[in-house]
């Protein structure tokens, strides 16, 4: 579970204390879940209340202060003013994860019911992850595995070019006659237009792994927007509010994604000579992205020290994927097709125990759908498997193409040399 008093963000600002009558210097935190404020001199927390307890956050102006945040949290209103960086930032982020929290809270009540769910429910929940993740890694596999062809086609190209070549080569290298027209020459460059075309159509075609919302920082400003992050198998995309695409950067692009916290990255492209382009995205829904972003750029993620335990505490339940989850969905499947007898068999069983023994047994529903999903799970596992082995059998393809193209190469600019 997500660690809830991890710190998102905080900011400078002065707090204004009803029973003092003062304003009082501090920070300003915000979690996943709360907000808090700090007085810089006593160290006291004086703020320190649930999102979904707040029911407005505006901007507002006193008497006496002319920039302030109020947040209106049951029926208490709390003044924030003196915000640093300024008062749009914090007001963006805010509420961003505000109105994120009451958007999850609306299934709060089938959250409630998960917590005393059964262990089907709980296996079912697992399940319908993995499957989530093994469809979003098969999305990203069929790309590549579109890149693969692309590159084939390429590579065959190249190898008719090479061809067209050796045959006016070999024309050249004959003195007696001299044959040739220009349309030899314009016959292989006909065919480029088609292919950037096909390109270009399978781009239209490519799906959406995921997009969440986010509030956007470009390079060092101190003004931040918010926006969307979209994941593609081919790169990432970061749009406005109205969905217009600030910008786009391909997977080759891509330098360096550093994740500063579970919730806030920086996605950097490096440049010879001119400054970097670098946005910093910070969303409550990053943690759902994080894990995609780390089996498409795996070598190019930074976990940052403030990520460090929040890496560690997800990789774990996946590493085990592969042998707790299944051994306990085929051991608790296998207890519902062929239950084993009560344990003991003792007449003086209390009902506390009886109780405890049905509930953690898995309804014959529960069996159906867990058998649904593993099979669906095994499919998906197949068929990624069969991918994977097909751009095996492409690599040594293009490997082959590539060695032979070398050497016919080399081997027609020797001719060249001779004829000049």
């Amino acid at each position: 579970l997500m660690n809830e008093d991890i710190r998102i963000h905080s900011w400078p600002c002065s707090y204004y204390l009803d029973t003092g009558k003062q304003w009082v210097s501090g920070r300003l935190s915000l979690t996943p879940v709360a907000i808090k404020f700090v007085a810089d001199k006593t160290g006291e927390l004086l703020v320190n209340f649930h999102l979904s307890s707040i029911s407005e956050i505006k901007k507002e102006s006193s008497n006496l202060i002319f920039s302030s945040l109020t947040i209106l949290e049951k029926n208490t209103k709390h003044w924030f003013s003196s915000l640093q960086p300024n008062r749009n930032v914090v007001f963006n982020i805010l509420e961003h994860f505000w109105r994120e929290q009451l958007l999850s809270s609306q299934g709060a009540g089938a959250e409630a019911a998960a917590l005393q769910s059964t262990k089907g429910r709980e296996l079912t929940g697992l399940l319908t992850g993995s499957q989530k993740r093994l469809e979003d890694t098969a999305k990203v596999l069929h790309y590549q595995g579109e890149q693969f062809d692309n590159i084939m086609r390429g590579l065959n190209k190249i190898e008719g070019d090479m061809d067209v070549a050796d045959r006016l080569l070999t024309e050249l290298e004959s003195p007696s006659w001299w044959p040739f027209s220009s349309k030899l020459w314009k016959a292989p460059l006909e065919s480029k237009p088609k292919e950037t075309a096909t390109v270009s159509d399978s781009k239209n075609q490519e799906g959406i792994i995921i997009r969440i919302p986010v509030i956007i920082t470009h390079r060092t400003d101190s003004n931040v927007k918010p926006g969307k992050l979209t994941l593609f198998a081919s790169g990432l995309e970061i749009s406005d509010c109205n969905s217009q695409v600030i910008h786009r950067f391909e997977s080759k692009d891509v330098d360096d994604i550093r994740v500063h916290t579970p919730y806030e990255i920086s996605v950097r492209q490096r440049f010879i000579g001119k400054p970097d382009t670098s946005y910093r995205l910070l969303s409550a829904k990053m943690p759902e992205a994080i894990p995609i972003l780390e089996m498409q750029f795996s070598k190019k993620m930074q976990f940052l020290e403030d990520a460090l335990g929040f890496v560690g505490a997800r990789k774990s339940p996946q590493v085990d994927l592969g042998t707790s989850i299944w051994q306990a969905a085929t051991g608790l499947l296998g207890g519902v097709v062929q239950p084993s007898s009560p344990v003991g068999g003792k007449e003086g069983m209390d009902s506390e125990q009886v109780q405890l023994q049905k509930q953690e047994k898995i309804s014959q529903e529960e069996a159906k759908e867990l058998k649904q999903i593993l099979k669906k799970l095994k499919g998906l596992a197949l068929e990624t498997e069969a991918e994977l082995e097909r751009q095996d059998e492409a690599l040594d393809s293009i490997t082959t193409s590539v060695d032979r193209a070398t050497l016919n190469i080399d081997k027609q600019n020797r001719r060249i040399k001779k004829l000049t």
